[in-house]
């Protein structure tokens, strides 16, 4: 989304202009094996998008982590690719803080099941939320970029949260083209009944479980299949794979691994 100051346009295209460091290629570049696989067009897209993030997003680290480069590239940089086909402007515009643990995330939860009230931590690799913040465990971001084909991938998981909720509600069905509505209902609801059936017959599927739980979260699920399984999704599940390509405008099944 274009701001409607002048300036703030001017300086993200400054941003968007700047070259990166020899030393932060290096680190995406090891720590993202996905962006090695990007056209030479994408790449530069990509680190737009970084530097404008890095920018205008703010990273806390909680529970003593200490936030260093490495932290912000790795994460930035899976957000962003995401987004390189969207032709936006400014990445996330209604997300401000990334808060990151160390570890795994013990959210306090409270439970009643109408007769007695059950209180205990639930641990979490990752949380997104619509009042402009995400929190991630580094040691689940730094593995799920690790392994770029085993489909688990807690920052894309949250960040397609992020996507989604831009659309008012977090419902799978993120800002779409006006043509994309129809087709976008149909497959992702077929291809999450399909899940469903998955689950209940202890079948495997490219698609994690996780997924069958609501159409939120099967959208992020098939996001992180979209990008790390590509091949397989694509063969498996060929018109959830083909609305996902129309909605990114990338097709990372193509791409040299």
């Amino acid at each position: 989304m274009a701001s409607w100051l002048p300036w703030v346009n001017r300086r993200r295209a400054g941003l968007r202009a700047r070259p990166p460091s020899q030393e932060w290629r290096e680190i995406v570049h090891d720590r993202v094996p996905m962006t090695r696989a990007l056209s030479d067009g994408q790449e530069e897209l990509l680190w737009g998008l970084i530097q404008v993030f890095l920018s205008e997003k703010t990273f806390d680290g909680c529970g003593g982590l200490e936030i260093t480069d490495e932290i912000r590239l790795t994460i930035a940089a899976q957000a962003c690719l995401l987004i390189v086909g969207l032709e936006v402007d400014a990445p996330y515009p209604d997300l401000e803080v990334i808060r990151v643990y160390p570890s795994t995330i013990q959210v306090p939860r409270q439970e009643w099941d109408g007769w007695v009230v059950t209180e205990g931590p639930v641990p979490h690799l990752g949380l997104s939320s619509q009042r402009g913040y995400v929190v991630l465990s580094w040691d689940a971001a730094r593995q799920g970029t690790a392994d770029p084909t085993d489909g688990h991938n807690v920052v894309l998981h949250e960040f397609a949260h992020q996507l989604d909720a831009e659309s008012g509600s977090t419902n799978g069905a993120p800002i779409l083209p006006a043509n994309l509505y129809r087709p976008w209902a149909k497959v992702l609801g077929h291809a999450h009944d399909q899940l469903l059936v998955d689950v209940h017959a202890a079948r495997p599927s490219v698609l994690d479980p996780y997924g069958a739980a609501d159409p939120a979260e099967f959208f992020a699920v098939a996001t992180e299949a979209f990008f790390e399984r590509s091949q397989r999704l694509a063969g498996d599940h060929p018109e959830l794979y083909q609305v996902l390509v129309q909605y990114y405008r990338q097709d990372p099944a193509t791409r040299r691994r």
